[in-house]
């Protein structure tokens, strides 16, 4: 294979594609390590001793891998602030997931035990809850009025078109267009692909 004139591998189907640079404030790296670990490193550490069953060395890890993904993507700290850390919490119980999973794969001794499964608890369901309250604050005020009518205080369609005084047609159409809406701004957040 040839490079190109930008550099880059020439193949069949031509130069490859550049990434595109992104607009993120200049920073040295040592200012951004720190800024980050400032900011968000003893809540991301106390959530994941709790996923780790206390285990601070592993949860060390867990933070210092969390991190350091955090600072290879500046994109990520474009963000505001809740929206990035809800973007470390979930990086760093996928770290302790996938741990927990290669772990498993490999075989045991009859002098070790295997882990119990990691089960969805208050913490997850309060992570859960805060990243779904701040997506919905980005939704417009009617798809987020028939999205809290309809799943958060389970009215039928007919229910929450006579608390909202709209059509049950315009329910239904709001109601579709607000979960559309709501999995983009999941995507946006980087929550869902």
């Amino acid at each position: 294979m040839a490079d190109d004139d930008r550099g880059g591998p020439v193949t069949d189907r031509g130069p490859a594609p550049v990434e595109p640079e992104l607009d993120v404030p200049e920073l040295d790296d040592a200012a951004l390590l720190k800024a980050l670990h400032d900011e968000h490193a003893t809540a991301l550490w106390h959530f994941v001793l709790h996923l780790t069953g206390g285990d601070r060395s592993r949860a060390e890890d867990v933070v210092q891998e969390t991190l350091f993904r955090a600072w290879r993507r500046p994109a990520v700290l474009a963000q505001q602030q809740s929206s990035a850390r809800g973007w470390l919490f979930t990086v760093a119980r996928n770290i302790v997931v996938d741990g927990w999973r290669a772990d498993r794969r490999r075989p045991t001794t009859s002098t070790e035990s295997v882990p119990e499964p990691l089960q969805p608890d208050a913490t997850d369901r309060a992570l859960q809850a805060m990243v779904v309250a701040e997506a919905m604050q980005r939704l417009s005020h009617d798809h987020g009025a028939v999205l809290l009518e309809c799943y958060y205080r389970g009215c039928t369609a007919a229910q929450a078109a006579a608390r909202l005084d709209i059509p049950i047609g315009t329910v239904k159409s709001r109601l579709h267009y607000a979960l559309h809406a709501l999995r983009l701004v999941l995507e946006e957040m980087g929550v869902v692909k």
